[in-house]
């Protein structure tokens, strides 16, 4: 790892960091009904949030899949959606059937959004502040790997329910607001039982890449999602989670619980 990223991933551990989202996918949702109507269909609560203030979010399937991961800004009369590079759809073609007659207009607007902050939340500005250090896309990724931090569809794909990954909590999922698309599937993993597989953390004591299958002991229970240097992301079955894990190269990986980012 070079001196240069090593810098970006300390200032994202400082909440310095300017992370600049060009390439990603932008929908900003705009009208007079645009807060409540978008309040009613993604997990976090949009309503809540203040002129400039970022809060992670997922858009589900009425049958709680995840089908988009998003960094929802407030602007001054609209919110932004924005979307790391890789996601299947974009939130405007997923929402689009959701209008019908409401007060609602989705655009694609040029994105030349910044995000500042890091490891303790993130606001839009239209530029990076000078007192900030501007960090690329390759930093982020070693940084969220790093922390724990689980993406869709890298580590989740289109099958996934937030439980699998820890991201049925707040502030992703407001448990406080009313409905959303797949709430009722939320709500029935939360109470009546578990998902079938997991997303979780883990040191590697040795060399892990994305792609490797994960064992315990001689049985095949997963893979390698993400990997940067001695940190991992893996996707297991459920009743492996509390294996001795190790990849198919024989190196040991050793869990903990994901973080919402």
């Amino acid at each position: 790892m070079g001196l240069d990223t090593i810098a970006e991933i300390e200032a994202l551990d400082a909440d310095s960091a300017a992370l600049s989202t060009s390439g990603w996918t932008a929908t900003r949702v705009s009208g007079a009904d645009a807060v409540a109507w978008l309040n009613d269909l993604v997990t976090a609560d949009v309503a809540r949030l203040e002129r400039g203030e970022v809060v992670r979010s997922l858009l589900l399937s009425p049958t709680g899949r995840v089908q988009a991961d998003l960094f929802l800004a407030r602007e001054r009369s609209s919110v932004l959606a924005l979307q790391t590079p890789g996601q299947p759809r974009s939130l405007g073609d997923l929402l689009a059937p959701y209008v019908l007659s409401s007060d609602v207009v989705l655009e694609t607007p040029a994105n030349e959004a910044v995000l500042v902050g890091g490891a303790r939340g993130w606001r839009l500005t239209a530029g990076a502040p000078s007192a900030h250090v501007a960090v690329g896309q390759d930093a982020f990724e070693a940084w969220r790997i790093g922390r724990g931090i689980v993406r869709f569809p890298v580590d989740l794909d289109e099958e996934s329910l937030p439980a699998e990954a820890a991201l049925d909590e707040e502030p992703v999922v407001d448990r406080g607001k009313g409905c959303y698309l797949g709430q009722e599937s939320v709500a029935k993993v939360r109470n009546l039982g578990h998902p079938t597989r997991v997303v979780v953390p883990a040191t590697a004591a040795g060399i892990a890449a994305a792609g490797d299958r994960v064992r315990s002991g001689s049985h095949d229970v997963g893979v390698v999602t993400s990997a940067a240097d001695s940190s991992a992301i893996i996707r297991i079955r459920w009743a492996a989670r509390r294996d001795a894990l190790e990849t198919e190269r024989g190196t040991p990986l050793k869990t903990s619980r994901p973080l919402s980012g």
